[in-house]
C-alpha cells in the first residue's frame, strides 16, 4: 500500500535519511523504531510532505507522490497524527474534528466519520463541546487521533501517540490504535514504547543514523539481537 525507496531528507544542508526503505501493507500496523535522534520523526514528515524530500519514491497505492504537498496526499488518503498533538485549543472538540474534514474526500462522508468516530471514542462525543484545551492529556490525544480520521483515511501516520501519557492512558492509546486496524485503516506508527508497540504490531523497522537496518514480523524483530543492543544493552 505505501511503499518507501530509497528516500532521503533533511533540513537545511544536514542530512537525516539515507537511502531509506520500507513497506506497509494494506490493514496492517508498522512501527518504526529507534532511538532518540534517529530520524523517525523526519522519515514520517517527509512520507507526509512537510519536510521536502531531496532523492527516492514515496508510493501510495502504486502511485508516486512523492513530491506531493501534504493537502494533496492527504487527499490521497494518507493522514498524520503529529508529535504534540496540535489541536485548537480555544475550539469545542466537535469544532475540532469538522475542522478535520476540509477536503472533498472527507465532506463526502462527513456525518459517517463522525458518527464513527464517537463510537470509537465514546468519551468525546460526551465532551463535545468542552474546550480542547480543557481535555485532559489523554482525551487530547484521542481527539487528535479523532480529528486525523475525519479526513477519510486510508492509511495513519501516528508520530508518538503515548508521550507524556500516563501508563494507563498509553494502554489505552494502544488499545485504540488497535481499534483503528479492526476497522481496516492501515497505520504508520513512530513510538518510543518499544514493547508496547511491538504487542499490538504486524511488521517492524529500526531506524538507526537515518538508515534502515533491520525490518521484518514482529516474531523476527522480537528476537533479533539488533533490538537486544539498542534497547537493553545487551
Amino acid at each position: 500500500m505505501l511503499k518507501v525507496e530509497s528516500l532521503e531528507s533533511g533540513y537545511g544542508t544536514m542530512q537525516v535519511l539515507w537511502g531509506t526503505n520500507l513497506e506497509v501493507k494494506r490493514g496492517t500496523i508498522t512501527t518504526v523504531l529507534g532511538p532518540n535522534g534517529a530520524g523517525k520523526s523526519t522519515l514520517l514528515n517527509t512520507i507526509f510532505g512537510l519536510v521536502k524530500p531531496w532523492g527516492g519514491k514515496i508510493l501510495l497505492n502504486g502511485m508516486d507522490v512523492t513530491y506531493y504537498p501534504p493537502h494533496k496526499k492527504v487527499e490521497s488518503g494518507l493522514t498524520i497524527v503529529l508529535e504534540g498533538r496540535h489541536l485548537f485549543p480555544s475550539m469545542s472538540v466537535t469544532e475540532n474534528l469538522i475542522l478535520g474534514a476540509y477536503t472533498d474526500r472527507a465532506m463526502e462522508r462527513l456525518n459517517e466519520t463522525l458518527e464513527l468516530v464517537y463510537s470509537l471514542f465514546p468519551i468525546l462525543k460526551e465532551r463535545s463541546e468542552q474546550l480542547a484545551g480543557t481535555l485532559s492529556g489523554g482525551e487530547q490525544q484521542m481527539l487528535a487521533i479523532a480529528r486525523s480520521l475525519m479526513t477519510n483515511p486510508e492509511i495513519v501516520l501516528m508520530d508518538e501517540p503515548s508521550q507524556g501519557l500516563a501508563p494507563k492512558l498509553v494502554m489505552e492509546v494502544f488499545d485504540t490504535i488497535s481499534r483503528l486496524k479492526d476497522e481496516g485503516l492501515t497505520i504508520l506508527l513512530v513510538e518510543q514504547n518499544v514493547f508496547a508497540s511491538l504487542e499490538i504490531s504486524d511488521y517492524a523497522y529500526v531506524l538507526n543514523e537515518g538508515r534502515m537496518i533491520l525490518g521484518g514480523t514482529i516474531d523476527e524483530i522480537k528476537d533479533s539481537d539488533e533490538i537486544k543492543r539498542v534497547y537493553l544493552g545487551i
